[in-house]
């Protein structure tokens, strides 16, 4: 990958993508992501060599500049989360589909969206309680934010938010899964057995 058109189709072959030129001077065209409008992808020339500004995790950010020479501090961005891709060819074209593939994931990355892939994961005849999912999802921390996220599931028929318990077992109250009764409904159908409102955690819970 050496012109700034393979970099572009690249970036635009991600989801829900598309190209800005916000700045009076045309070299600079930004990948964005449509629902927050964030940029993860800047693309541009520089002393005659298309250059790609790229976030990083703070893990790998150094990894690939040690690697590659061509991979650099980002160059008019913030160091500390961006490197500078210099295509002059000495940077293998997976390496960098790779890069920008991780920039593009952590633009879109939120918290909401995490929990709800980890919810997914539940598999059919097993609950999870809420700080299992939270430390599914990547912060142990944020069991409340999970009944939050549930409470407000945008497609219960692909994330099985019923299928989520409380420390104790213990099913969420009326309001919840379509009004009451309504998770236990949805657990019976699946095999698991419902007591006063609770599911036996060493019978049912999910195996991490």
């Amino acid at each position: 990958m050496q012109s700034r058109k393979e970099a572009l189709d690249y970036g635009l072959a991600f989801p829900d993508t598309y190209v800005e030129t916000p700045f009076r001077d045309t070299n600079w065209q930004l990948v964005r992501v449509k629902c927050s409008k964030k940029a993860f992808l800047w693309i541009y020339e520089k002393d005659g060599y298309v250059n790609l500004n790229v976030k990083a995790d703070k893990e790998w950010r150094d990894y690939w500049r040690s690697a590659f020479k061509s991979v650099i501090p980002g160059w008019h961005q913030n160091k500390e989360n961006w490197n500078t891709i210099i295509l002059d060819g000495s940077v293998p074209d997976d390496a960098i589909k790779t890069m920008i593939k991780e920039s593009y994931e952590l633009v879109t990355d939120n918290p909401t969206k995490r929990i709800y892939e980890a919810v997914k994961k539940i598999p059919k005849g097993c609950v999870a309680t809420y700080g299992q999912i939270a430390e599914l999802a990547g912060n142990k921390g944020m069991a409340r934010a999970v009944g939050n996220a549930l409470h407000r599931n945008p497609d219960p028929d692909n994330i099985p938010c019923y299928r989520v318990v409380n420390s104790k077992g213990e099913l969420s109250g009326a309001f919840a899964f379509g009004g009451a009764g309504q998770q236990e409904q949805l657990l019976k159908a699946e095999g698991i057995e419902v007591v006063n409102g609770k599911v036996d955690l060493k019978v049912y819970s999910m195996k991490f």
